[in-house]
Parts: structure tokens; C-alpha cells; sequence
């Protein structure tokens, strides 16, 4: 719809065209968690547009309750209307502006990517940058939680997980399809028990504005992949919000629960969001040199060595959760490995097969979607950048399996790896963030790592485990 809609009366326009009840203004916070206010279409009007106030002292690691008060712009293009309201409602994605300050605030995600993109530019390395993110996900018939002093644990459940060859539903009938650990990758019904409800997926990304040229089940039990056409930085970042937004709302609405963790079910494949990427000026693709390996050109390959320089503190961005590292182990298929390879997929960085002068990429693998999408994307361009720069020179290219080699193998070729915590990556990003500078103030950088340590490693490191529990109650 953005494309009809590029200003404040084309907008008012619509929403009188479409009956418009309700106006939902949307944007995002560290986490990347989407928030909302709804307004009565009555109240809108033309200076409402110009920006709508709200509390920002209510949102995680924000502003402090003296100092509250802030202001949603609203980026009217990209308004579409919300599938899932019984109310005729548009959603319209906002930027976060800091009254105290003048300026947009720095710790919005949404404008800390904007940002990225206008240091791209002003560097003269390129005009454009394309992001294409592949978001995994699970899908659960339920699933039950506890976190008490006393008592912990979790517990999900899928008529295709292999834990349910045996059970007993109450009906007396068993199907006895299941694809069993690490055995879903395309296969048909009845073991892919999905097919349905992925296409009302796709219909609905469609409806909201989305390119779907992929869909299928992906490795894990439970698990599917729906494919979206790249954008720009900040459109794919806004399509990984409508994409996760739509794929929760579907599952919801049919009686299931989906979830985009990385590691939800131990001993079978995790959840990522491969990242594909690429520089352009003038219509032209940087990435792209006929006869080299992969086609790359030196921009691409220094552009890879900034990544893999500055990998373990991009990995705060691209893995920002506790969770994500339970994924970034061998035997899962996950690329902890930071090297590049041409069509690998055990190296950290892929370069895409049959790569022409449009279609050249790279494709950075670690990344997964408990990320906030504007701020990974922007962590990987800018060090990127970095490297584009400096003309960092990657590790590799190694085209062998990467997952066959001993640690010390890995240590003899040079090749660092992911970090195996969050701790670690929060901890690279305080020794390595100079990169980020151009972009993301110091403050931000603080906030966000004090952040995550306190929601996230903190806290898990002071739980005991089932395991722990398993493995050292009788010692």
C-alpha cells in the first residue's frame, strides 16, 4: 500500500476510501519487540500526523520517569491495514524523536538504521544497501512454562514431534507420520502437517505487502521456513516485523503457538535468519567481478573481513539472547565458524551459487531472529563498512567441512569462532565497538550492553537447570 500513500492527505485520503476505524501506530524497541498505540480515526488529522506523543519511561532501558515524555513519527508510506482487526485499523510504522535532545532518538532501533544507511551514503562507498533475511520458525501445539524459586521448567508439544509416535490421543487414532529429529527438510504430508497453514501465511504476508517466493518445512520437527523478497535495510527490517507478526497471528488464530527461538527443542536443528546482503551505487552491484572466486569483487571480500573481524560484538546484535548460542553449536548445521566459502554452508559467510552482476551476495549465516532486525542489519552494514575501509582481508575462502575439523584443526588454519554465550559476545561488543561509532552514540552502546546483561545473562547464569539438577543432585 506505501506506494500509493507517500504523504499525509494521500494517507487521510485511504483511510476515508477504506473506512478506516482506527489508526495503529507502531515501532520498535531494543529487544525488537513491536509495541503499539491506537488511535480513533476521528482524532486524526493532518498536524496528528506530524507526530503522536506516548510515554517512553514505559518501554525497557528507555527514559527515565522524569523525563518521559516522547514523540512516534509516523512514516505514512509504509502504512497497510491489519489483517487480523475485527475493525477496519492501518498500521503505520514510526520513528521515535527525542524532545529533550531535538533529534531522533538514539536508542531507537528504526532511526538507528535510518542512520546506517545515510553513513553509507555519506561515506561514497554506495547508495543502497539490499538485505534479505530468512526467518525460521516453530510451530507448537502448545506449550507450558514455570520460572519460580522452587520449580523450573518448560514444556512444548507438536502432533508431528517424534516424542508422540506413542501417544495415545483421544480419539484412539495415532497417525504415525513424524518426521522425526532432524529428518522434516521437504518432506510431503501427511509427515509435513504444515502445508495448510504455512499457505494462509503467505496469503496474509501477501495481503500485508509482502513478496513470498519460498515456502516449506524446514529440518526440526515443528519447524518451517517461509521465503520474503529482499529490500532495503529498513524495508527488510520492517518486513521481518510483519513477517513475525503474521506468522504469531496465524498460528494463534488456528489453536497453535509459533515461536522464532533458535533453540526451542534439544538434539534437533535450531532457528536462524540468515542474512543475505549486498552494496549498490548507481544502479551497479559493488559485490559483483566476473572470473573470481564467487564472482566477488574486492569490495565484497573486505566487506566479509569487516564482518568477521567484528564478529563476536556484532554478535550482541545478531544473537541477543541467551538462547541463541544453544544453536551455535557443531552437528546443527549452525555456522559458528568464521570463515567464507562459496555454496558452504558450514562457513559463517556463504557466497550464493550462480551469482551474475544482479544477483551477487553474501549471505551471513550466524545471525537469528531473537535479534531487533533494525539493529543487526545496521551492525552488519556498518562493519562491513569497517572493512570495505580498511580492506580487511577474510580467513579463507575454505571450501572443505568445516564441522569435520578438530578445534585445534580450526586453530591451525586462523579461524576464530562465534562466541559460546551471550556474555561473550556482550563482552566483545565493550572491547570492539569503534566500528558502530559512526552510527550508534556511546550511550547507546552502554545502555544496551547493561541491558542484556541484566535481562538476559544474569539471570540465566543464577538459575539452576534440569540438567544441573540431573547431573549433580547426588554428588
Amino acid at each position: 500500500m506505501g506506494k500509493f500513500v507517500n504523504n499525509t492527505s494521500g494517507f487521510l485520503a485511504y483511510c476515508k476510501e477504506k473506512e478506516v476505524k482506527f489508526v495503529d501506530f507502531r515501532f520498535t524497541d531494543l529487544k525488537g519487540t513491536w509495541h503499539h498505540l491506537s488511535y480513533n480515526m476521528k482524532a486524526i488529522d493532518e498536524d496528528m500526523l506530524k507526530g503522536i506523543p506516548f510515554d517512553g519511561s514505559s518501554i525497557e532501558a528507555w527514559q527515565p520517569i522524569n523525563k518521559s515524555d516522547m514523540i512516534l513519527i509516523p512514516d505514512v508510506p509504509t502504512a497497510f491495514l491489519d489483517p487480523f482487526t475485527a475493525d477496519q485499523t492501518i498500521i503505520v510504522f514510526c520513528d521515535v524523536y527525542d524532545i529533550y535532545k531535538g533529534q531522533m532518538y538514539e536508542k531507537c532501533p528504526r532511526s538507528i538504521a535510518k542512520k546506517a544507511l545515510q553513513h553509507l551514503s555519506e561515506s561514497g562507498i554506495g547508495d543502497t544497501a539490499y538485505f534479505g533475511p530468512e526467518n525460521e520458525f516453530f510451530v507448537f501445539d502448545n506449550v507450558r512454562i514455570r520460572d519460580e524459586i522452587n520449580c523450573g521448567y518448560f514444556e512444548v508439544d507438536s502432533e508431528e514431534g517424534g516424542w508422540n509416535s506413542g501417544t495415545n490421543y483421544q480419539d484412539g487414532y495415532n497417525t504415525g507420520h513424524r518426521p522425526g529429529t532432524k529428518g522434516g527438510y521437504f518432506p510431503v504430508q501427511p509427515i509435513d502437517s504444515m502445508v495448510d497453514l504455512r499457505a494462509e501465511m503467505v496469503q496474509v504476508l501477501e495481503q500485508v505487502g509482502l513478496e513470498v517466493f519460498v515456502v516449506h518445512h524446514e529440518v526440526a520437527q515443528a519447524q518451517g521456513e517461509i521465503g520474503v523478497r529482499f529490500g532495503t535495510l529498513v524495508e527488510a527490517a520492517d518486513n521481518v516485523q510483519k513477517y513475525k507478526y503474521v506468522v504469531k497471528m496465524v498460528a494463534h488464530l488456528n489453536g497453535k503457538t509459533a515461536t522464532f527461538m533458535p533453540k526451542p527443542l534439544y538434539g534437533d536443528n535450531g532457528s536462524g535468519m540468515h542474512v543475505h546482503q549486498s552494496i549498490w551505487k548507481n544502479g551497479k552491484n559493488l559485490f559483483f567481478k566476473d572470473g573470481v572466486y564467487g564472482n566477488l569483487s574486492d569490495a565484497a571480500r573486505h566487506y566479509i573481513g569487516g564482518v568477521l573481524a567484528h564478529a563476536r560484538s556484532i554478535a550482541a546484535f545478531t544473537n541477543a539472547s541467551t538462547n541463541s548460542y544453544k544453536r551455535l553449536i557443531p552437528g546443527f548445521e549452525a555456522p559458528s565458524i568464521l570463515t567464507y566459502s562459496s555454496q558452504n554452508r558450514s562457513a559463517s559467510v556463504r557466497i550464493p551459487y550462480g551469482g551474475t552482476e544482479k544477483s551477487t551476495r553474501v549471505e551471513m549465516r550466524f545471525p537469528d531472529s531473537t535479534s531487533c532486525p533494525y539493529l543487526a542489519f545496521a551492525a552488519l552494514l556498518l562493519a562491513g563498512l569497517d572493512g570495505i575501509k580498511n580492506k580487511i582481508e577474510p580467513v579463507g575462502p575454505m571450501d572443505e567441512d568445516l564441522f569435520e575439523l578438530t578445534l585445534a584443526e580450526i586453530r591451525e588454519k586462523g579461524i576464530n569462532q562465534m562466541p559460546h554465550t551471550l556474555r561473550g559476545s556482550l563482552e566483545a561488543l565493550i572491547r570492539d565497538n569503534e566500528y558502530l561509532k559512526p552510527v550508534m552514540t556511546s550511550e547507546f552502546i552502554n545502555v544496551y550492553q547493561h541491558y542484556k546483561f541484566s535481562t538476559q545473562v544474569w539471570p540465566e547464569e543464577a538459575r539452576p537447570t534440569a540438567f544441573e539438577f540431573k547431573s549433580t543432585y547426588s554428588c
